[in-house]
């Protein structure tokens, strides 16, 4: 999803190292975002567009912090939510994708950074909508901390990749018993 990649795009060293990166600096990753997910932004960034992403990521994750405590999204954050969100406006057209089949298409009326920042915020207004909040998560690897959409059937994700952080997690888990247990040994 385009809000949760976006979030994303302050990494965290997931294996506990304490490194971490803003990826939104990274000229590369910048590039390959905005293709993904068609954005109409300019690299290089300046350093104000940058702040200005920076600004809206920091919000968005607040957002997100809140929902996975349990909270909803207060009238204010709805409202700064809103906000972000009117600086895009859309012509929608109605169109036939290449497998026939009817499709609503978004054109920005005001291509650059605030049109960019309007459909991010969009995207996460849209997930809030549609989605359900006992849903959004952050990875319990307090090293990792990945934002994501738990889309599985019982709602038990409890890691952003099951593969990396949880099976990093268990061999954490296994080896503080092992140490407790030789410390209660001698």
């Amino acid at each position: 999803m385009l809000w949760d990649d976006f979030i994303n795009s302050e990494w965290h060293d997931w294996r506990g190292s304490g490194r971490s990166e803003d990826r939104l600096a990274r000229e590369d990753w910048l590039t390959d975002f905005i293709n993904e997910y068609d954005l109409p932004i300019a690299v290089p960034l300046t350093s104000d567009g940058l702040g200005f992403l920076r600004q809206l990521r920091s919000f968005l994750l607040t957002c997100v912090q809140h929902i996975v405590a349990g909270e909803s999204p207060s009238p204010k954050e709805i409202e700064e939510l809103n906000r972000w969100m009117a600086t895009g406006p859309v012509i929608r057209q109605l169109k036939i994708n290449e497998d026939q089949k009817f499709v609503l298409a978004y054109t920005l009326q005001n291509p650059g950074l605030q049109a960019a920042a309007a459909e991010i915020a969009g995207s996460l207004a849209l997930t809030i909508e549609q989605g359900e909040l006992s849903r959004f998560r952050i990875c319990t690897n307090p090293d990792c901390l990945w934002v994501y959409y738990d889309d599985t059937r019982n709602r038990s994700k409890r890691y952003c990749d099951d593969k990396m952080c949880g099976n990093l997690m268990k061999v954490r888990r296994f080896r503080a018993k092992k140490k407790q247990q030789s410390d209660s040994e001698r």
